[in-house]
């Protein structure tokens, strides 16, 4: 993984098992904590209503009651967190309103292990120190010193760190990135060598074009555009025996014709993904994360 920095952001560029070059754009300090507030906020109003729940309906012990409000947080927060980003790729609310995510630094998608371990990590970095200090006044002066010493580090870290990665992140091996935007531009497959209009060599049947989303298409797209790239003929090979295998296309990509193949994939993948948006179906990504168009 290779870092830069560009217009003023940093950058990691890794290479997934698609074996194309992907760049993140690392988040700002300032966007993770707007959207760990937001998450703050949106867990303290559902506490809330659980606690109001639990003392106007009566239906607990008081001392069932007492100890339900204790665990209360870490029984909505832990859930939330999780869930939140196991379902959407990443993404909490916060996040998403915020247009960041988690991404598992080997570029493989995150797995539950990496998801609850950072998160738990939160509750001992963020949600207990929190509570300590709350406390505060009732602790004695060598715990007020601890938890001090406990919160700043947990602010040093992700400020001394290259990747901006909290404790969690770094047991966890994930990233917090800005949310790639996939904008496909108009005029590739008008520019693309061997013209529409001819009949295509290759041919595509839905379910090779089921497999990938709009993002992945704006990355092979930057391929496309790029000279560098499409003029080393290794690298070209290695992504048409990569896609190939990925989408199970049985048919030989004749030595010579890769170019012509990544080509003609893209404009199939491209109408296959404008059809699909038409019957309000949005595929952001190979993870099939479907969303309905408003």
């Amino acid at each position: 993984m290779n870092q830069s920095v560009t217009d003023g952001k940093r950058v990691e560029q890794f290479i997934p098992p698609e074996g194309v070059p992907i760049t993140f754009a690392i988040a700002a300090i300032g966007t993770r904590f707007g959207a760990q507030f937001l998450d703050i906020l949106f867990t303290s109003i559902i506490m809330f209503v659980c606690a109001m729940a639990i003392l106007f309906t009566g239906v607990l012990p008081m001392t069932a009651e007492a100890m339900l409000m204790v665990l209360l947080g870490f029984l909505v927060q832990i859930p939330y967190y999780i869930l939140s980003e196991l379902i959407w790729n990443g993404r909490t609310l916060g996040k998403r309103i915020t247009g960041i995510r988690v991404i598992n630094m080997d570029g493989r998608r995150l797995t539950p292990h990496q998801v609850t371990a950072r998160n738990l990590m939160k509750q001992v970095e963020i949600f207990a120190p929190m509570g300590l200090l709350a406390s505060v006044g009732t602790q004695s002066a060598w715990e007020n010193g601890l938890t001090c010493a406990w919160l700043l580090a947990v602010v040093i870290v992700p400020l001394a760190n290259r990747r901006r990665q909290r404790l969690g992140d770094i047991i966890a091996g994930t990233l917090v990135v800005d949310n790639p935007r996939s904008v496909l531009l108009s005029d590739l497959a008008l520019s693309a060598p061997a013209a529409a209009s001819s009949q295509a060599e290759f041919e595509f049947l839905a379910e090779h074009l089921d497999v990938y989303g709009k993002y992945e298409l704006q990355t092979l797209e930057d391929v496309l555009r790029d000279a560098t790239k499409t003029s080393n003929h290794k690298e070209i090979e290695q992504i048409v025996r990569t896609i190939t295998r990925r989408i199970r296309y049985e048919d030989t990509v004749k030595p010579g014709r890769e170019l012509l193949f990544l080509n003609e994939f893209y404009r199939a993948q491209r109408e296959h993904l404008e059809s699909l948006k038409l019957f309000g179906t949005l595929r952001e990504n190979k993870y099939h994360e479907h969303t309905r168009t408003p």
